[in-house]
């Protein structure tokens, strides 16, 4: 940074055009005769940079990466800018991307060959404890899990850009390696509040991981009003339900129903998607929405025999929250599976809910940061059906606390544990999870 800063002051600053002519000392702490004067007085005439309202230029504090942003920006702004300087402000201006484009800035530069890739991502070790009870006995299973994903940026124009996400995965325990699997690709465009999405999407929604955490194939259109308070997406596409339980536990019961035998009765293993959002309001105060999403495939066998044609799930959902300071948030989401109402099989689990408290929170960036929270969650297997698992899983309720801490920036640790009933297996036998993760972002 400060090398950075040390280069912008004294090389842009002679490249700026424009004549400096003897004026009123433009700072009080950088009197007439100081090693920075010409090249801070330059950039002053320039716009480039205002100094504080109390007439200081405090130069020998540490800037933030905002504060070196804005005087990127500006630099860029100017129509004459020294040949040999434009190098400078292309590269300071890759390296504050982010930040340029939080203050409305695009960096044009960025359009050409590698400038226009730009590479995030994480190592990721994870691991879990899961413990399950039945007529006295106990199962245990634990995982040990290391991710290494990768999420490219390509900017193809002002408005569009085309994102991915490709990860890397190997079990600890076996020390055996998973192949490298493409799990996101899509174009996005922006246009004011208006965004658009089409390829294999993120699919997280406004109930916070009770309902989906995954990804679907298809295309979404979202809009946000001037102001972020109101938000609406509307989603459609194909939805993956080949490894979920749901799909196992549907296709047990599709043979128990029809008497027949084999291994695997559905025949088409993903399903038709359609999903409206409508949220409103933001982070601080009050806020709220509604959801609803339909669901179309052989998998949801949620009915007893007379009734084991049904394919259809209809998800309604609602969720309401209220920040009441910068610390503290209390937030909850509920949602209703219309089309399991009357199952026998899935008794009672055509219902999901959660409460959850949040105190702080983490944020990578920051070191020291951290954040708690408790939850109530009840995840109905015909409602929940690509829930958030890390705590409480599909077909289980009960309680769950974690915490996140940043102890070196871009470090986060993240520890949860659940303790609660199976509600689909086991006759509602106890169950209880611990779950561990660090994660190292670039």
């Amino acid at each position: 940074m400060k090398k950075s800063l040390a280069a912008f002051l004294g090389v842009v600053a002679f490249g700026i055009s424009g004549s400096v002519f003897a004026a009123a000392n433009p700072f009080s702490d950088v009197p007439r005769g100081h090693w920075a004067y010409d090249a801070v007085e330059k950039l002053v005439k320039s716009g480039v940079i205002n100094g504080y309202g109390d007439t200081t230029f405090r130069g020998d504090r540490n800037i933030t990466r905002y504060e070196m942003a804005q005087m990127v920006a500006k630099a860029m702004a100017k129509p004459k800018v020294a040949n040999s300087d434009k190098a400078l402000i292309d590269k300071l201006s890759a390296e504050f991307r982010t930040e340029l484009d939080n203050l409305g800035v695009r960096v044009a530069k960025l359009e050409k060959h590698a400038d226009m890739v730009k590479w995030n991502g994480y190592l990721r070790y994870t691991y879990g404890s899961e413990r399950h009870e039945y007529n006295g006995n106990s199962a245990k299973e634990n995982s040990d899990q290391l991710l290494l994903r990768l999420e490219p940026e390509m900017e193809v124009n002002k408005n569009w850009s085309v994102r991915a996400r490709i990860d890397a995965s190997n079990n600890m325990k076996t020390d055996s390696s998973g192949n490298l699997a493409l799990k996101r690709a899509w174009a996005e465009g922006n246009y004011g509040g208006l965004n658009l999405k089409f390829g294999k999407i993120g699919l997280y929604t406004n109930e916070k991981g009770l309902l989906f955490d995954d990804e679907f194939s298809g295309g979404e259109v979202g809009f946000a009003s001037k102001d972020k308070k109101f938000r609406a997406s509307l989603m459609a596409g194909r939805l993956d339900m080949t490894d979920t339980r749901l799909h196992i536990v549907s296709n047990r019961i599709l043979k128990q129903l029809r008497g027949l035998t084999g291994d695997d009765y559905i025949n088409d293993k993903a399903a038709n998607f359609l999903g409206v959002n409508l949220q409103y309001g933001k982070d601080k105060g009050l806020s709220g929405g509604i959801g609803y999403y339909r669901l179309t495939g052989d998998v949801f066998i949620m009915t007893d025999k007379a009734s084991a044609n049904n394919d259809k799930a209809n998800i309604w959902s609602a969720n309401i929250g209220y920040r009441f300071d910068k610390n503290f948030k209390l937030w909850g989401a509920y949602a209703k599976n219309t089309n399991a109402k009357d199952s026998t099989v899935y008794d009672g689990e055509d219902k999901s809910w959660q409460v959850e408290a949040d105190y702080k929170g983490a944020k990578r960036e920051n070191k020291g940061t951290w954040g708690a929270y408790l939850a109530y969650r009840r995840y109905g297997a015909t409602t929940s059906l690509l829930p958030t698992t890390d705590g409480v899983g599909w077909g289980q309720k009960g309680w769950e606390v974690g915490a996140r801490f940043v102890p070196l920036k871009n470090v986060l640790l993240t520890g949860k544990y659940f303790h609660g009933n199976d509600t689909l297996y086991n006759g509602g036998n106890g169950a209880k999870k611990l779950f561990g993760r660090v994660e190292l972002f670039f």
